[in-house]
């Protein structure tokens, strides 16, 4: 780290206030040359006011936080130019931090700074990026629950237990020759892994359940042409989105929206009518909307109040969570019981909604429950599930002990690798270059 590194930490867009962010061996002697009034040496966090100059020329009057390492976000010197909201002037700044031996910081660097000095562990970091992108209030909860360390702190207590049960293994290969040893301490591991697998079991699930929290819900709307399928998207999102005829195969690509719905963010797909395509472009869409609904979480068959037709559901579809509904309920003189109707003409959809909620099974704890819940998380938490899991079942099974010991190694590797304990530079590198710059 030769250089510091700035960046700005707003968006590049005219407003009030804008803030360029500094880190790095240097920066306090570098803001000494362009901010006056002048300071002397910072032991402690700082707020200054004052002007910014490239020599002798005013660029802007501003405010001037000063952070002395290691009391600051990334644990080294830091400081935050809070000036007038142009981006012209904040483009004038990061030119003269260059000059005077900056360079612009990476996306995330900043963050990543934290965690290569132990300010955050990795589940932390990346609640720092979820807490950027949240954009409903459980999403934001369960991000600053990961900040704050109680995600992690779910986990840390396993990895100590794995561990601890690695040592005991340890005992049985330093003395061999006590054979009651080994076999007391395989029938203990055995017990102890199982307990550990039920646990990251249970992590898992709620990790699954605070992914939709976070990531929100994709609903694809499937079913034949003419049933109503745009027409439910619209009333949906509350706005034209989608184009709505009567000509079969009007929907010739997958139209999407946004939803927020009791604190949990909805992502529809209405997609092109199941049918024999009679057009290489209507064939493409139906293809293009199968691929949808595959990664959807819910699929909704729309189907006509008045015909009642069902489509074929392709196999790739089979297996998933599928609610049928029956649109057009305006034209109906009477319902039968049993059913799920809804009128896209008449707005009324709210059935639909309470319906999708109430198959997602998600309690008022899985939006306030800290939970390991990205793809990453996830991935590790399972493979050492399954590795304490098939530990657990040869220790108690009268398998090796150099066998169970790999696998509790195994897990144990999973568990800190999902920390951020002694993963490569490339994993990192690549988490943090998701991040925007200045942060």
């Amino acid at each position: 780290m030769d250089k510091f590194i700035y960046a700005p930490a707003t968006p590049l867009l005219r407003s009030a206030i804008s803030i360029v962010r500094l880190s790095g061996d240097g920066v306090f002697d570098a803001l000494r040359k362009c901010f006056s009034p002048s300071f002397k040496e910072v032991t402690k966090r700082t707020a200054l006011v004052g002007t910014i100059k490239d020599g002798d020329r005013l660029i802007d009057e501003v405010v001037l936080l000063l952070y002395k390492g290691p009391n600051s976000y990334d644990g080294e010197d830091m400081g935050e130019i809070m000036c007038h909201g142009s981006p012209l002037i904040v483009e004038e700044i990061c030119t003269l931090l260059e000059t005077l031996g900056g360079r612009k910081a990476a996306p995330g660097e900043f963050s990543a700074r934290a965690y290569y000095n132990g300010k955050m562990d990795l589940v932390q970091a990346e609640a720092v990026n979820d807490l950027i992108s949240a954009d409903t209030e459980g999403a934001k909860t369960l991000a600053l629950s990961s900040l704050q360390g109680l995600s992690s702190g779910r986990v840390k207590p396993l990895r100590d237990e794995v561990e601890t049960m690695l040592a005991l293994m340890e005992v049985g290969f330093d003395y061999p020759e006590y054979d009651d040893i080994a076999t007391a301490n395989l029938e203990e591991i055995g017990n102890k892994a199982q307990k550990v697998a039920e646990a990251l079991g249970s992590l898992i699930k709620e990790g699954r359940e605070g992914r939709l929290v976070k990531d929100g819900v994709k609903v694809a709307l499937i079913g034949k042409p003419n049933v109503g399928k745009s027409s439910l998207l619209n009333a949906l999102l509350h706005k034209d989105k989608a184009i709505v005829s009567d000509i079969p195969g009007t929907t010739r690509d997958v139209v999407e929206g946004d939803l927020n719905y009791k604190g949990l963010s909805y992502h529809f797909l209405d997609t092109a009518g199941l049918r024999e395509g009679e057009g290489a472009i209507e064939k493409i869409g139906i293809e293009k909307s199968l691929e949808a609904a595959e990664e959807a979480d819910i699929l909704v068959l729309v189907l006509d109040s008045l015909n009642e037709e069902r489509p074929e559901i392709d196999e790739s579809l089979r297996g998933k969570e599928m609610i049928e509904v029956y649109n057009k309920a305006d034209l109906l003189k009477e319902e039968k019981e049993g059913r799920l109707y809804v009128s896209a003409l008449k707005q009324d959809v709210e059935p639909l909604l309470k319906e999708i909620s109430k198959r997602l099974g998600l309690g008022e704890k899985a939006f306030r429950t800290p939970s390991l819940n990205n793809a990453r998380q996830l991935s590790l938490l399972s493979k050492a599930r399954g590795a304490l899991l098939e530990a657990s079942s040869l220790a108690l099974g009268g398998g090796t002990a150099d066998i169970v010991s790999s696998l509790l190694l195994e897990g144990y590797n999973n568990l800190r690798e999902l920390l951020g304990e002694g993963v490569t530079s490339d994993l990192t590198d690549e988490i943090f270059s998701r991040f925007c710059v200045g942060k």
